[in-house]
């Protein structure tokens, strides 16, 4: 095996795009993006997902995978049969394919500073592990997505931290809404070693505003900011380097059409230049010569980012994570969230002619994210009953959430509409609805 040193170059990456999607990308032309095009153009790229009959609106849990992704897979796999070990070649490259392009969609100055992880969670956990106080002092919001909560209650109960919790503010006819005034009392007070926030909200979409000074006030504290961007990464333009984001966690299987299992973690320069940050999440991979096999009593790390990787990679994950993450860096994240507001706009006034409520996570379209909420007072069962009648969503909290993609068509969201008034109004939609 040999690790490729394409990672630790230093440079801002540039994106790395397979002919097949520059291609399907550049026929759309400059500028904004148009039902036409996208359905002329990338709709081919996702026959295998189009073939089932439903009306897909839960891009925002589950991304559809191109067609492609197979072959990516398959790539993986054709190089393990007929090469075995030399399989690693391919696959380490694929790794550094992967930190290249996430780096390149969140804003960071160098590849090494992603470090492939299975889940934003493990993610987490190499942060707290890394502390260097005995007991570090956590700011968090409530609102954080479950396996994120878990985590910090468990280390909480294992006196491995201390937690201060920042709750969301009940309104009324709108989902919680966590105040940034709120969290930066929370870290005025309690003094923080490490701030937890998500940039996006999971279950209600609010995007956090002010995270500058969130970022400025964690400083000034002396703490570090960890920023959860799973529902922003694909969706908001990000620079998360030149935000002064410590680390940021998130993962592939939402909004870059990944799948699970090719999350990451992302750590800025600063962080890495920082000598008592040290993560107890380790392995061979992390070691400074990791295929010389030396074994000093003092474990000597690697350069950068690369101290930061644990034992033998898992390849698979990066190649099916390949074609969902190069669409969306070839089409750009400011085109496409462009795209997404307008397809919200038009949801949403599709739903309200047919008397649903539809609720935002922010005060303004720009202040959500990429999904829409109904309330509902049986949310899971509502969803299961929209399933019945072929239209996927799904609940969190008291609400559905709906989120159309680009190869999602007008007549779709018509379509939609039609089916969850009527079955919101407690009758069945009818056949071919």
């Amino acid at each position: 095996m040999k690790q490729s040193s394409e990672a630790t170059q230093g440079l801002r990456p540039e994106p790395i795009i397979s002919d097949r999607i520059r291609a399907a990308v550049e026929r759309l032309g400059p500028g904004a993006l148009s039902e036409e095009s996208l359905q002329q153009h990338v709709r081919p790229l996702f026959s295998r997902t189009l073939r089932r009959s439903e009306i897909y609106l839960a891009n925002h849990s589950l991304g559809r995978p191109l067609d492609l992704m197979a072959d990516d897979v398959a790539e993986a796999l054709n190089a393990w049969y007929g090469e075995m070990d030399g399989a690693w070649e391919t696959w380490l490259k694929e790794q550094s394919t992967f930190r290249n392009n996430i780096a390149s969609l969140i804003g960071m100055r160098r590849a090494d500073a992603v470090v492939p992880k299975v889940s934003a969670g493990q993610g987490l956990r190499a942060v707290l592990n890394a502390l260097p106080q005995v007991r570090p002092r956590v700011v968090a919001t409530r609102g954080e997505f479950d396996s994120i909560d878990f985590i910090l209650k468990t280390y909480a109960l294992r006196g491995r931290i201390e937690v201060h919790w920042v709750d969301a503010r009940p309104e009324e006819a709108a989902p919680p809404r966590l105040e940034t005034a709120d969290i930066l009392d929370a870290i005025e007070r309690f003094r923080p070693d490490l701030v937890i926030v998500s940039h996006i909200y999971y279950a209600t979409g609010q995007v956090l505003c002010g995270l500058d000074r969130v970022v400025d006030a964690t400083h000034r504290q002396g703490g570090l900011i960890l920023l959860d961007a799973f529902h922003s990464a694909g969706v908001l333009p990000l620079n998360l380097e030149d935000a002064g984001i410590d680390f940021a966690i998130g993962g592939s299987y939402k909004y870059t059409r990944g799948g699970p299992g090719a999350a990451w973690l992302a750590l800025s320069g600063r962080t890495l230049q920082n000598p008592s940050l040290r993560t107890l999440d380790t392995g061979w991979f992390a070691k400074r010569d990791t295929f010389r096999f030396e074994r000093p009593e003092e474990p000597l790390l690697a350069a950068g980012g690369d101290a930061w990787l644990e034992a033998t990679p898992a390849p698979l994950p990066l190649f099916q994570a390949r074609s969902g993450l190069q669409l969306v860096l070839a089409m750009g994240v400011e085109r496409l969230r462009k795209y997404s507001l307008d397809q919200l706009a038009q949801l949403t006034s599709l739903l309200e002619s047919r008397g649903v409520a539809v609720r935002r996570g922010g005060t303004t379209p720009e202040t959500s994210g990429a999904f829409l909420l109904v309330p509902h007072n049986d949310a899971p069962g509502a969803c299961d009953a929209l399933k019945r009648e072929g239209v996927n969503v799904d609940a969190r909290l008291g609400h559905l959430r709906l989120c159309p993609d680009v190869v999602t068509s007008s007549g779709e969201m018509r379509r939609a509409s039609e089916i969850i008034g009527r079955v919101l109004r407690g009758r069945p939609a009818s056949a071919g609805a």
